[in-house]
């Protein structure tokens, strides 16, 4: 009643009085609304019609901190704190100014100090918590979360802070044995339930996660957080249809999401059920299009089909969103060597090297398809490079000796030759396709009897 009585004083500039509680609940409700404006104007007006009210003061307080007049509201502050010494909510709102300035340490003070004087400990324990884990000061967190919890088994925003924490201390264990507990307490508690899956899953214990997972969903038909872990589980338990089924489940309880559809596809995969797979991946970009790994799935599953063609179409969308993973270009290489397409492989390998994809078989793959174009010289300097993070490595040496052959440089290929045999002697049959020349030549064969005969 006092609401529509101050927004039709509002509309028609009357001035009607309003006592201290009424100011207060309609304050609070704008507040809680999100009406800061109106919570301001009505602050005004109690503060006009009641000046020395501390209650509309700390009101105040709070909208300044709100809009982030942090220094209005510490002068407020001094002047509610010289009235009443002992108020609880001056000492909460100094540490609420001090934790957005970053002084946390100051902030966890001055709540320790408002614990002295306030009937209500948890709203203030909560607000500790908070500044515990913006220190990284995971067990006084922990703890302090655990008190908001005894206090109301319900609260489950702490209850999901104190298993952070656990988490983030790698104190899986613990946190089970906490739950545990918890759960005698609140047995149809279907977070708990949850959560104890979560950590068994965490420790590999999948039949336990299973277990735990199942108790939150019968708990609560409608918790898709469960049927989502849960489905998680029975995949690591190679279950793959009843996987299915259960992200199946999450789709008709809420809005279809690319991630479920690509976890409905993996395990449609795993199953070689590969049209539903491919179904499931086209549902999944169609869903979210910016989606690469949707993009990478139907290339790989093209690729293993040896359908070249739409993995090279498909590749080239995830391409289009992530043009710096290297990871898609060593893709494209292998796709494009396929179709004997050598100069789209040539370009794909050289540039995972442009993103720092250093590895051997690259600089390999890259010398390889060079040579076997003819380019010589080039498939040289790649190898010369190579060398520079790849010592010692007898494939580079082989195809170096074997370069050499082809150029007719005979020391620089027996050099390189004697090189890769105390390396590695049995991989010098791997070259016999690159260069079969280099086979023929009667000086290889017979430091390759001399060698073998050393080894025998």
């Amino acid at each position: 009643m006092s609401l529509l009585k101050f927004e039709s004083m509002l509309k028609t500039n009357a001035v009607y009085f309003f006592d201290l509680v009424e100011f207060e609940e309609i304050i609070v409700h704008y507040l809680d609304a999100g009406k800061h404006a109106l919570a301001k104007k009505a602050v005004k007006l109690g503060l006009q019609q009641h000046p020395a009210s501390v209650e509309l003061k700390l009101l105040q307080v709070e909208i300044y901190i709100f809009e982030d007049e942090l220094d209005k509201a510490s002068v407020l502050l001094k002047v509610i704190e010289r009235l009443e010494p002992n108020n609880d909510e001056v000492f909460i709102q100094k540490g609420t100014i001090c934790s957005k300035e970053g002084k946390h340490k100051e902030a966890i003070e001055l709540f320790i100090i408002a614990l002295k004087f306030t009937d209500d400990k948890v709203d203030v324990w909560s607000l500790l918590g908070m500044e515990y884990l913006y220190l990284d000061d995971f067990k006084n967190a922990r703890l302090t979360f655990i008190k908001c919890v005894n206090v109301d088994v319900e609260d489950y925003p702490a209850l999901y802070n104190v298993i952070y924490c656990f988490d983030m201390d790698e104190e899986h264990e613990e946190a089970i044995t906490y739950l545990i507990n918890y759960i005698e307490t609140n047995p149809y508690c279907e977070v708990a339930w949850h959560q104890l899956g979560r950590q068994y899953y965490i420790l590999n214990k999948f039949k336990d996660a299973l277990s735990a997972f199942d108790y939150a969903v019968l708990i609560d038909e409608s918790f898709i957080g469960g049927y989502l872990e849960k489905a998680k589980t029975l995949e690591q338990l190679e279950l793959y249809q009843e996987a299915i089924d259960n992200y199946l489940i999450t789709l008709e309880l809420d809005d279809a999401t690319a991630f479920v559809y690509i976890r409905i596809g993996e395990c449609y995969e795993k199953l070689e059920h590969y049209n539903n797979a491919i179904s499931f991946y086209k549902k999944a970009v169609h869903e979210d299009p910016l989606l690469d790994k949707g993009w990478i799935l139907l290339t790989n599953l093209y690729y293993i089909q040896e359908n070249y063609e739409k993995a090279s179409y498909y590749l080239s969308k995830a391409l289009k969103i992530d043009e710096d993973n290297f990871l898609y270009w060593r893709s494209y290489s292998e796709i494009n060597l396929k179709l004997n397409f050598f100069e789209e492989a040539i370009s794909g390998f050289e540039k995972c090297l442009q993103l720092n994809d250093d590895e051997l078989e690259i600089y390999i793959g890259l010398a390889d398809v060079l040579t076997f174009v003819g380019k010589f010289e080039r498939a040289i300097n790649v190898l010369v490079n190579a060398q520079k993070n790849h010592k010692n490595a007898a494939e580079i040496e082989y195809r170096l000796a074997g370069l050499f052959f082809t150029f007719s440089k005979e020391k620089y290929a027996i050099d390189h030759l004697i090189k890769a045999l105390k390396i590695d002697f049995e991989y010098h049959m791997v070259l016999q396709d690159l260069f079969p020349v280099f086979h023929e030549n009667k000086k290889v064969q017979k430091l390759l009897n001399d060698f073998k005969k050393g080894i025998e």
